[in-house]
């Protein structure tokens, strides 16, 4: 369920890695406590005999169901899902059986804003939203973690490749004067 490093290019690296907040996981979490105590009432409460022992089975099964349902697998969709940036991109994947991967280059970021309910803020949690120049528009992540600062990493990472690809103005200016002065072009870069 870890994030593959296969996906990455060659000058690419992780900056953040994050899953939705821990509050998808409280839920599971509850169901298996309940699980457990309704089985062990169970247990305590019924009476000896045969149709108790079967009721028992019965209370132990649908309890196992209800964990394997309820809290083992909003568990793994939870750990399955991924919000990684990058100093190139956005990478958006979910799924457990079959996977749905996004990726916005950062150069296709037009606008980002997050929004956060007052129990998010308790949390430290909240919706992260991406705009995106192409046909898909809008990138909603929920439950980010500490979306405040996630946010401000996202403008970070944007300006700086911003500024990784493109000239300043006194670049600018070097170029136009040494055409004007018939040298040849050099990169910039170098």
């Amino acid at each position: 369920m870890a994030f593959p490093e296969d996906v990455l290019t060659e000058d690419e690296h992780v900056v953040l890695h994050l899953h939705p907040h821990w509050k998808a996981v409280l839920r599971p979490i509850l169901v298996l406590v309940l699980a457990v105590a309704a089985v062990v009432a169970a247990w305590i409460l019924l009476p000896d005999g045969d149709a108790a022992a079967i009721a028992l089975y019965v209370v132990a099964g649908l309890a196992l169901l209800l964990v394997l349902w309820l809290g083992l697998w909003p568990f793994v969709v939870w750990r399955s899902t991924h919000y990684l940036f990058t100093n190139e991109r956005v990478l958006l994947q979910q799924g457990v059986l079959s996977r749905d991967r996004r990726d916005i280059p950062l150069t296709r970021i037009n606008d980002h804003a997050m929004n956060q309910r007052f129990v998010e803020r308790l949390l430290g949690c909240g919706t992260l939203t991406i705009e995106s120049a192409g046909e898909r528009g809008q990138a909603l992540l929920r439950d980010v973690p500490r979306v405040d600062r996630v946010q401000t990493k996202l403008y970070e990472l944007v300006e700086a490749h911003h500024d990784k690809h493109s000239l300043g103005d006194g670049e600018m200016r070097e170029i136009l004067a040494d055409m004007r002065e018939g040298k040849p072009l050099r990169d910039p870069s170098a």
